[in-house]
């Protein structure tokens, strides 16, 4: 009977031993005062869940207080890679499963340390200087987890970038925009990502190319929160009424992200859907040209068809980005 009991304990032991060993867990980004915040006292972090059962998931729609979500894959597996993975969502939500935890799982399931970071978005009515926003928050991430590397496990040289969609935008801002800190640095830690994963990513801010709504979100203004929720109910003329709204064209040339290549820019995996709708695929190849230009080491994964916004699972393929992306990121870090 004692020895059943014992038994019993033990694999209960050995169970959260495993559990707690790769589990994840949520840190705040700032410890006190978070930059550009206006005052929200009483205003809280709001997410939405739809669908249910295996089509259930959620989608940030408001985030004051920005946090990093670590899944760090136990010590037998792990790499010591890190990535901070940006969701998308046009700079106005997130869709933190499909485009966060889904992928970050994926990574750590593979020894490599997933960090879903849950950045502000650039609302007027949350925070003030919108634009620069969330590559303040997608810095303090890296400084964040360079400073706490030895903690969790990370190699402060093997850390990488991953985003998608806008969040793809936001990880090629960070990518060629690492030399001017927009944070407290006392430390002089290094912003510049190890490398960048970009799946079907915004980059260029440019009328013939940009996502409108994105666009106008991180750099627009002049539309009420009202006027611009009756140009988004209709899809078909929505991106041609944005268009119309002027834009401060130095702001276009600062966040069109191919303009700002350079020797140093991260090696990139960039992949995209031919038949891209919403985010057009000439923004992938414009980043590709530039990379190219510069000498920096590019690998590309395109489909046919998948269309916009599929996480890392695309219907329509037999073979999914991630599984060659994650092959990449081990080969460039073993070098």
């Amino acid at each position: 009977m004692i020895t059943a009991i014992i038994k019993k304990y033990l694999v209960i032991g050995l169970f959260f031993t495993f559990l707690f060993s790769s589990a994840q867990q949520t840190i705040a980004l700032y410890p006190d005062r978070i930059p550009n915040s206006l005052k929200n006292e009483g205003i809280k972090d709001s997410t939405v869940v739809l669908g249910s059962g295996k089509l259930k998931w959620s989608m940030d729609v408001r985030i004051i207080h920005p946090d990093l979500t670590l899944y760090l894959p136990e010590k037998s597996k792990a790499t010591g890679i890190g990535v901070i993975i940006c969701p998308g969502g046009g700079y106005g939500v997130l869709a933190i499963d499909s485009e966060g935890h889904d992928i970050a799982r994926k990574l750590c399931e593979n020894g490599i340390a997933g960090i879903v970071l849950r950045y502000r978005m650039p609302n007027s009515l949350y925070v003030q200087n919108k634009e620069i926003v969330p590559l303040q928050d997608a810095q303090r991430a890296v400084q964040l987890v360079r400073e706490n590397a030895q903690k969790w496990g990370i190699n402060p040289y093997k850390l990488g970038i991953l985003g998608s969609s806008a969040g793809g935008h936001l990880a090629s801002t960070l990518g060629t925009h690492y030399q001017k800190a927009l944070i407290d640095n006392p430390g002089t830690v290094s912003l510049r990502p190890d490398f960048m994963i970009l799946n079907y990513p915004g980059i260029s801010m440019e009328d013939q190319y940009t996502h409108m709504k994105s666009r106008y979100n991180l750099i627009g203004t002049g539309l009420t929160p009202d006027q611009l929720t009756q140009i988004l109910k209709d899809n078909k003329t929505a991106d041609q009424k944005l268009a119309q709204v002027a834009v401060d064209l130095q702001k276009i040339k600062e966040f069109s992200n191919e303009l700002h290549v350079t020797a140093d820019t991260p090696p990139t995996f960039i992949t995209h859907s031919v038949n891209d709708r919403v985010v057009k695929i000439q923004n992938s190849l414009l980043f590709i040209s530039a990379l190219q230009q510069n000498r920096v080491p590019v690998e590309s994964f395109f489909y046919a068809k998948g269309g916009h916004g599929y996480g890392m699972d695309n219907g329509t393929a037999q073979v999914d980005w991630i599984d060659p992306c994650i092959d990449w990121i081990k080969r460039i870090n073993n070098k």
